[in-house]
């Protein structure tokens, strides 16, 4: 059976962060009720249509954990979720209980991926969060608690005012939790944020850099392994829903803004919760547009995200110019270096197909993608 995800996207928000530039909205609370209705139609008519067995199930926003969980686990109760899928919530350390992760659990939830970002209060106050640290180890005790065996969390370095000492503690803070999973993501500027019309405010590349190379150290020291570059986990706990992603398979996204994939054809949502809800009530499609990739931008695209990936890509693959960034083993598998990770988009704008593999277009041919024997394991974003 073929790998199919869902990802479900709950756009409301209590605040908005300030290097947020997702379809996210903090005065819709009047729509919460409408759009999770719509989402459960929208999961519905799939189902009705011959939807595959899902293996994995993503829910991102936003802040999923904001919403009344019975409005959320209707949605998750119409999928044909196979038994041993992962079925992950991205939660708010501040908007979550023993309640909430207990009514989770009852409903196939297995996995939360808790947005930390840091354990440091002035950091928090530089990134536009509101969350208090200490609610952080509250809710991993929490989640434990329920029973979540899975736990990632999300971290965000280089922000203005963190220095190495404080992205440190954060690190040695939030090990103690003993996460099974660690997305560590470098803080970057996207146009329409308040980060972005603030300069002052804008991360420096060696600051980063330094960052990451403390990370690696920090996480492989407590026995996570990187297995994507901004990602880390304990063996079998790697994010199965972004391996999907990363490795070309198919998905259907529910609610406004949400992505698809299906064999190449990638199509998605009407971008507001206003214009999805109208849609879905009205019966007519939510899709907003759609792209078909031609096989060889299809194979590419591949490349550029399995060479994240520490299953590496056939060295056939990479340009003599930055072979240098990669080490190659004996069956001819590239796999990016240390410093190849720190400069992995300079490795994947020079990324050939090569020419025996021209007319093949699967992951499967491409790069080394997880077998179906692999462990289970992108987060969606740092909620």
């Amino acid at each position: 059976m073929a790998d199919f995800g869902i990802y479900i996207h709950v756009p409301f928000c209590a605040r908005k962060c300030d290097y947020c530039a997702f379809a996210t909205w903090t005065d819709r609370d009047h729509l919460v009720v409408a759009y999770m209705e719509a989402m459960r139609h929208q999961a519905a008519a799939a189902v009705h249509d011959a939807m595959p067995p899902v293996t994995s199930v993503f829910v991102g926003g936003g802040t999923p954990s904001l919403v009344d969980p019975h409005l959320l686990t209707a949605v998750l109760d119409e999928l044909p979720i196979v038994a041993g899928a992962e079925v992950t919530v991205e939660c708010n350390p501040d908007f979550v209980d023993r309640d909430r992760f207990d009514h989770y659990v009852a409903h196939g939830v297995n996995r939360i991926s808790l947005g930390v970002q840091s354990m440091t209060p002035h950091v928090l106050e530089a990134l536009g969060r509101t969350h208090d640290p200490d609610n952080v180890v509250t809710a991993v005790r929490d989640a434990r608690a329920a029973g979540i065996d899975r736990l990632n969390v999300d971290l965000i370095y280089g922000a203005n005012r963190e220095s190495l000492s404080d992205w440190e503690q954060t690190l040695a803070d939030m090990l103690l939790l003993s996460p099974d999973h660690v997305s560590a993501y470098a803080l970057t500027i996207e146009a329409g944020t308040a980060l972005y019309d603030d300069p002052a405010r804008h991360p420096d590349d060696d600051d980063q850099a330094e960052k990451y190379l403390r990370a690696e150290a920090a996480l492989v020291g407590a026995g996570l392994t990187n297995y994507e570059i901004s990602n880390w986990s304990t063996v079998g706990q790697e994010c199965r829903h972004n391996l999907l992603y990363w490795t070309g398979g198919n998905y259907l996204g529910i609610g406004c803004a949400a992505h698809s994939h299906q064999d190449g054809r990638r199509f998605w949502n009407v971008h507001t919760p206003e214009r999805y809800i109208s849609a879905m009530e009205s019966g007519t499609s939510v899709e907003a547009g759609s792209e078909r990739l031609e096989p060889d931008a299809r194979a590419l695209e591949l490349l550029q995200l399995q060479v994240r990936l520490s299953h590496g890509v056939s060295v056939d693959a990479i340009a003599d110019e930055v072979r240098h960034l990669v080490d190659v083993n004996s069956e001819g598998i590239a796999k990016l270096t240390l410093d190849g990770r720190l400069l992995a988009n300079e490795v994947a704008i020079r990324l050939t197909i090569p020419d025996r593999l021209q007319k093949h277009v699967g992951a499967e041919h491409i790069g080394s993608a997880p077998t179906d024997d692999s462990p289970p394991g992108v987060d969606h974003h740092p909620m």
